[in-house]
């Protein structure tokens, strides 16, 4: 194995020094005796080794049984996190890659995985956002299920925590001045429309004529991030909205066609004229729901019109509300209730 350090030797005050051959940095041995010099290059040279040995042996074991455990980068496992989710809803796969394309990962991806310090995570996580924590973390457990990791880089308490920005629910005055202000009728009819349906915006915008069902006046739609069905009763306030929009096609053809990103750029635009703070299109869906909440809307109904599969996501999107006493109308129809919507 290559000697880390060697020994050299400076005329001018015939000192003795070594110079890490890895880093470059050189130190003085505080000697100008050659004998005890070349004994503290031993020692230095010995203490680097033997790390460095036990090493060798510990990848030796490991590529006995996985040849390619030397050679396997994080980018690897990245790529192979994603083609796990082949069978996920087209959303979630979106994700995924849009995460893994974020430039705090650059640090890591060329990086052999079993050669991954735990100070290299805790880098990458300082330069990183809430999601880059979330992503790292599924994807360091990625490769521990996988077999690709021996043992954890990073035990679970090591972790640094997930701290997100506070979150709340657009209110109904700030609803109202937006759309008050808005002189596209397309996108003034999208806001009108997911303040009354608390859909997400992705969802929302990909709406088409079918999705609208005017005999049992529903709105059904499989959601991009999970694939499954989501179902909402409407009323008149709602029909009027569907009423100015196109009944064939898409019900919003501009907004349909750009990104996400650009309809979020567009509403944040709009909400910094007006001096509006911490909201979100995101937002209508706590305010969807907490409207159900107050209105004392079943929970397992309002789950559904959100598509939440846990009682705790529609506890946490209501949380800005106290419950009040039910003032829903229930009937006995086939053995099912059928609830009026809170708006």
């Amino acid at each position: 194995m290559k000697q880390r350090y060697r020994l050299y030797r400076r005329g001018g005050n015939g000192r003795f020094y070594i110079q890490d051959n890895t880093t470059g940095k050189q130190e003085s041995l505080g000697t100008s005796d050659r004998v005890e010099a070349q004994r503290l290059l031993h020692v230095r040279n010995e203490a680097a080794y033997q790390p460095g040995l036990n090493s060798q042996i510990a990848r030796a074991y490991l590529a006995a049984g996985d040849p390619e455990i030397g050679r396997r980068s994080w980018q690897y496992v990245m790529d192979a996190m994603r083609r796990s989710k082949e069978e996920s809803a087209e959303r979630t796969r979106e994700r995924y890659e849009s995460a893994f394309r974020e430039q705090p990962f650059d640090r890591i991806r060329s990086l052999v995985v079993i050669e991954t310090r735990p100070e290299n995570i805790l880098d990458l996580l300082r330069n990183g956002t809430v999601s880059t924590n979330m992503y790292m973390r599924r994807l360091h457990a990625f490769a521990l299920s996988m077999g690709w990791l021996p043992w954890p880089i990073l035990s679970f308490k090591q972790w640094p925590p997930r701290r997100f920005e506070p979150r709340r629910a657009t209110t109904e005055d700030e609803a109202a001045r937006l759309i008050a202000v808005e002189k596209d009728p397309e996108w003034k009819a999208f806001l009108e429309l997911i303040w009354h349906v608390g859909a997400a915006q992705v969802d929302l915008a990909a709406l088409t004529a079918e999705n609208v069902d005017w005999a049992n006046r529903t709105i059904s739609y499989r959601r991009r991030k999970t694939g499954t069905l989501a179902i909402q009763r409407f009323g008149p306030k709602v029909e009027v909205i569907l009423q100015r929009i196109p009944d064939q096609g898409p019900l919003f053809p501009h907004y349909s066609q750009i990104s996400s990103a650009d309809r979020a750029t567009r509403f944040a635009k709009r909400w910094k004229e007006l001096g509006i703070t911490g909201v979100s299109l995101h937002s209508y869906r706590y305010a969807w729901a907490e409207r159900a909440r107050a209105a004392g809307y079943p929970e397992r109904y309002a789950m559904e019109a959100l598509d939440h599969s846990s009682s705790a996501v529609s506890r946490f999107y209501a949380k800005g509300r106290g419950r009040k006493c039910p003032r829903w109308r229930s009937t006995r129809a086939h053995g099912r209730q059928k609830c009026r919507s809170p708006t």
